[in-house]
């Protein structure tokens, strides 16, 4: 007897391999027969005629580590066939903290990935994985925050992390990969992991390279003269040549600035690839990007953490330097799009330009005001480019990008707000349905692969990202002539159309398009 048979669907297994027709039989958590079962007795059935049977979609990054523990539901994630989403990315998280630093990281990332209950245990990775087992609707697997290893040894401070500081960021590291994770990610857009330098994260990650983990960087683009090269590119590069670790880039692809230079975009990557530098990447397919306006201040006001950064948004003087800092910066603030903004939600979804010219001053002067009076609580998206032609090429490029086997899926989808980016609600089946449709560079199975059992194996995620016997059942099915996604600029919470169930773990997650409130998800692998 199996718990449940997924009959008459069309299997693309997540390897590559071409599709082929026959049944899935699943028993517990475990898919345990592949063939002709339509004599089986099942306790419940699904009928998948004319549609593709695949593995559940691996989020390589997404920001879901807050609002899991707020709606475990997570609907927009879990509608798009997603069923592992793995957390920690950008080093914004919460594990492994004591009980001070988790408040106090709480809120100041509250822009980004919302408010949980402020008494969580985080003081570990088992502690972190704990909230999330068996408690929220999708599996989730964790990068150690590279933020919450600062905090724990040099404070929310611009300090150097080295001699005995340093050695207890490597044993946070070490205890980290032994209770579950799969690497160490940083953001160096970010504090206080834009406060490191290369030599740091190479003692860092020479940890995670001996337990086989990844490295997950978004590149350097603050106090670049702390990176080797100058940061970005070099500096992720010379990371994994000194430490041995595997590398892989967050959400690299092109911009609407660069739009067909994919060779150059991965000319540096593919050099250091032949010399034997450990390499892979991840994408979007959207235009623009989403994040938490903090980034745009200087670094050194961020010392001390969020309120003394709030106690310098009071003052005066702080004020007006930060001002001028700002209005200095190469950062262009005119695309920007607020998405989140509890206290002032009417004005979500209005652009900062338009919010400013209202209130008859400089953007810059109403970006301070926001981030004063919602204590630091925005988030924003960019506007989406004016030019048809520049978005079409970027897609393009999306797609070309992904049509490398080095290439994965993330959304990096932020979850808090009314007016979310786009890509929270509709990344998998953008590239699944509409983009693989109009570009047809790559053939359905090696789409799945990317977003499947490409992403397992990079982070040993075991048992997951194929349809084969013995593996847990994290099952989509899915209409590949109709999968699409609907979420839009101007219009983010739409589910997409075309899949109509997904399994994890077994259990039937999303049933005929509906969420059936199953909270089946594991803190994997």
């Amino acid at each position: 007897m199996f718990d449940v048979v997924i009959v008459g669907g069309s299997v693309v297994n997540g390897t590559g391999a071409a599709a082929y027709r026959a049944d899935v039989g699943v028993v517990g958590e475990r898919i345990v027969e592949i063939g002709d079962l339509s004599q089986s007795d099942a306790r419940r059935v699904i009928n998948a005629t004319g549609l593709t049977v695949s593995p559940g979609f691996i989020d390589t990054h997404a920001h879901s580590d807050g609002i899991l523990l707020i709606d475990p539901q997570h609907a927009d994630g879990l509608r798009q066939g997603i069923t592992t989403e793995i957390l920690g990315q950008d080093g914004l998280s919460y594990a492994p903290l004591s009980p001070e630093n988790y408040r106090m990281n709480r809120r100041y990332l509250a822009g980004i990935l919302g408010e949980p209950p402020e008494d969580l245990d985080m003081s570990s990775v088992a502690a972190f994985r704990s909230h999330y087992h068996k408690k929220t609707a999708i599996n989730t697997a964790y990068c150690i925050a590279h933020g919450a290893i600062r905090l724990e040894t040099v404070g929310f401070y611009d300090k150097p992390l080295v001699g005995d500081a340093l050695e207890k960021g490597k044993q946070l590291i070490r205890e980290g990969m032994e209770q579950g994770a799969v690497g160490l990610a940083t953001g160096m857009s970010y504090f206080p992991n834009a406060w490191s330098d290369t030599d740091e994260l190479v003692e860092l990650c020479k940890v995670v390279a001996e337990y086989g983990g990844v490295y997950v960087t978004h590149l350097r683009d603050v106090n670049t003269e702390r990176g080797f090269g100058g940061g970005d590119v070099p500096e992720a590069l010379e990371i994994g040549r000194r430490s041995g670790v595997k590398v892989h880039f967050s959400h690299y692809r092109t911009h609407p600035e660069s739009a067909g230079q994919v060779a150059e975009r991965v000319r540096l990557i593919d050099e250091a690839k032949a010399e034997g530098v450990d390499c892979t990447l991840e994408l979007y397919p959207y235009p623009t990007g989403s994040s938490y306006p903090i980034r745009y201040l200087p670094s050194e006001v961020n010392n001390g953490g969020p309120e003394a950064l709030m106690e310098r948004l009071r003052d005066p003087e702080e004020r007006q330097r930060m001002l001028e800092y700002m209005q200095a910066g190469s950062n262009d603030l005119s695309s920007a799009v607020f998405t989140y903004l509890p206290k002032n939600n009417h004005l979500e979804g209005m652009s900062l330009r338009d919010i400013a010219d209202d209130r008859g001053e400089s953007m810059e002067e109403t970006m301070m005001w926001l981030l004063e009076d919602e204590e630091l609580q925005v988030g924003y998206r960019g506007a989406p480019p004016d030019s048809v032609k520049v978005w079409q090429q970027v897609s393009r490029d999306c797609v070309e990008l992904l049509s490398r086997p080095d290439y994965m899926v993330g959304s990096d989808s932020i979850h808090v707000g009314s007016m979310p980016h786009p890509r929270a609600y509709g990344c998998f089946p953008r590239f699944l349905g509409r983009l693989r449709r109009s570009f047809g560079m790559l053939t359905l199975e090696q789409m799945v692969q990317r977003m499947t059992d490409s992403a397992a194996q990079r982070f040993g995620l075991t048992g997951r990202g194929r349809i084969e016997q013995g593996a847990f059942a994290d099952i989509v099915v899915f209409d590949a002539e109709r999968i699409n996604d609907n979420a839009t600029y101007d219009d983010p919470c739409q589910f997409p159309t075309g899949i109509p169930y997904v399994l994890v773990n077994g259990e039937v997650a999303v049933d005929s398009e509906r969420c059936t409130g199953v909270f089946a998800g594991q803190a994997v692998p």
